[in-house]
C-alpha cells in the first residue's frame, strides 16, 4: 500500500513523492481527496435536491 499524501505541500523543489500537488498531477491521489490552496482536502458529496429527484 503506498504512503498517504502529506496534509500540506511544503513547496520544495523537486517535489517529494508524497506531495499532494504531485500526487494529483500524477493521478495517484486517493479517491475522495483534492488539493485546494496547497492543502489536502476531502471532496464533499453533493446531495440530490427534491427538484432533481422528482424530475
Amino acid at each position: 500500500m503506498p504512503k498517504s499524501p502529506k496534509k500540506k505541500c511544503c513547496s520544495d523543489k523537486p517535489a517529494c513523492k508524497r506531495c499532494p500537488l504531485r500526487m494529483m498531477k500524477d493521478g495517484t491521489l486517493p479517491e475522495g481527496y483534492t488539493v485546494k490552496k496547497r492543502k489536502l482536502t476531502k471532496v464533499k458529496k453533493k446531495h440530490k435536491t427534491k427538484d432533481k429527484i422528482a424530475a
